[in-house]
């Protein structure tokens, strides 16, 4: 059932709009402090999309993420108090802000570095480091260097794959969907 496909073919059609920056960038800020789904999922398709401009996507994502950062860590440090009860709310949340605060604890500037970097929410870090009062200047740091390493990556692996993983992608994409859609399915219920 090819169901990946289309939605492939439109992502990549969109991936080369005009304004895709724009969008990018937008998402990247919104990832930082308060949105769920990662700018991975747009940077990527526009880097394979225009390999010529994957460094400068790269970059966009890259400052937009950090700025976007800086208004979670305002959102922990002026306004946490008016999100708390709706972090203790959701179990998962609230977990992810009890460990970070642990992280922040023992490792400082670390946690914010691998926080940017992993698959780990870096929203969540942010937020963390708001109310913790980190010190803005190891803050900025880290999240450039964490954030700038994992999006740089990204860009680089898709320009270096360019229109070959481009055209491979496309023929094995609805594969590749269904497998994701089968470990998901399977690592739920190894989990209840």
């Amino acid at each position: 059932m090819r169901l990946f496909s289309p939605l492939y073919r439109r992502v990549m059609q969109w991936s080369r709009h005009p304004r895709a920056p724009w969008y990018l960038g937008g998402l990247s800020f919104a990832e930082s402090s308060f949105f769920p789904i990662p700018p991975d999922v747009m940077l990527a398709p526009m880097a394979l999309a225009r390999p010529d401009r994957a460094w400068r996507l790269a970059l966009i994502t890259t400052l937009a993420s950090v700025a976007g950062g800086l208004a979670g860590y305002a959102i922990g440090h002026f306004a946490f108090e008016l999100i708390a009860p709706w972090i203790e709310a959701r179990p998962r949340y609230a977990e992810g802000y009890r460990l970070a605060v642990d992280w922040f604890e023992r490792y400082g500037f670390w946690a914010v570095f691998v926080a940017g970097f992993s698959p780990i929410p870096y929203k969540v870090f942010t937020i963390a480091a708001g109310v913790l009062s980190m010190a803005l200047l190891p803050f900025v740091l880290a999240s450039v260097i964490g954030r700038g390493a994992r999006f740089y990556l990204v860009a680089g692996l898709m320009r270096l794959g360019g229109a070959r993983m481009e055209a491979a992608l496309h023929r094995y994409v609805d594969t590749l969907g269904w497998a994701v859609v089968a470990a998901v399915v399977i690592a739920l219920l190894l989990m209840r």
